[in-house]
């Protein structure tokens, strides 16, 4: 009998075999690439890197004044501006964080999450999606008395889309649009555009050379802001992920460098900073 029901039950036990062996082979045909970015931002713009779930990150950044005056300032030492960032990964493909600056006297709050991973001999490039909110709390209600809450804040929506050519070489690209519900010249739409770009290179095995900027499209021709573009090294200890940069704009939110970038690099205006990033 047991004989019988051996012979009954086989082709079942056979065919079960089958499409297991089946989905094991379709998704080894599916493997994501490792991040193209060690750190969650190149320097001032956004990586499509995001926090694994359950990961808790405090990130402290400075940005300080313009070397350009020189020992008068301790070159730049003496004004700084900080942001302190608080980012937690919900899940796997979903990123939020908070954070205060010193610009603006600002507030932010912001989600990033990802749309599409870039597949080995497959999907060419890893997408991932960015929005923020600023509340700017540096208006004053006695120089301007018809301010409201609304006026005070700032929208950003960024497609990142990056690519890792190699295990040294990733770059990105980030369409961008930011709204801006107070602007301080009649001539600046409220509305605004603008395109980075983006890359690392690793030099070693805890060492990489960084590099990003951000061509505003539609932005006022009375306007004494430049294009933001940064230089700058990350490094990994541990923990720990350490970036040293030099840029031309002191802001750290999107609408504050893409914006309000006053740096020019031709005249040595520009800014030394550094992120902290420490992982719990």
């Amino acid at each position: 009998m047991k004989k019988f029901l051996f012979v009954l039950l086989l082709p079942f036990c056979l065919q079960a075999q089958d499409d297991l062996l089946s989905e094991i082979d379709t998704d080894s045909t599916e493997v994501q690439v490792t991040s193209a970015f060690k750190s969650l931002k190149i320097v001032n713009l956004e990586s499509t890197k995001l926090a694994a779930k359950g990961d808790f990150y405090f990130i402290v950044s400075h940005r300080f004044g313009t070397i350009k005056n020189g020992i008068d300032t301790f070159f730049g030492l003496d004004d700084a501006n900080t942001q302190i960032k608080f980012l937690y990964g919900v899940n796997d493909w979903l990123t939020v964080h908070a954070s205060r600056s010193g610009f603006q006297k600002s507030y932010e709050g912001a989600v990033k999450y990802r749309l599409q991973s870039q597949i080995e001999n497959g999907f060419p490039v890893t997408i991932v999606g960015f929005s923020s909110v600023v509340v700017n709390t540096e208006l004053d209600k006695e120089l301007l008395p018809k301010l409201t809450f609304t006026n005070r804040l700032n929208y950003t929506t960024q497609l990142l889309i990056s690519r890792k050519f190699s295990d040294r070489l990733s770059l990105e690209l980030a369409p961008t649009f930011f709204h801006e519900n107070y602007v301080v010249s009649d001539y600046q739409d409220n509305s605004q555009y603008a395109i980075g770009a983006g890359g690392r290179y690793k030099i070693s095995n805890r060492v990489a050379l960084t590099m990003d900027y951000a061509a505003h499209l539609n932005r006022s021709a009375s306007s004494l802001a430049h294009n933001p573009i940064s230089v700058g090294v990350d490094i990994e200890t541990g923990g720990h992920i350490f970036q040293l940069h030099f840029t031309n704009a002191q802001a750290m939110n999107e609408t504050g460098y893409l914006a309000h970038g006053l740096g020019n690099w031709s005249k040595g205006d520009i800014y030394f900073g550094f992120n902290l990033v420490r992982v719990f």
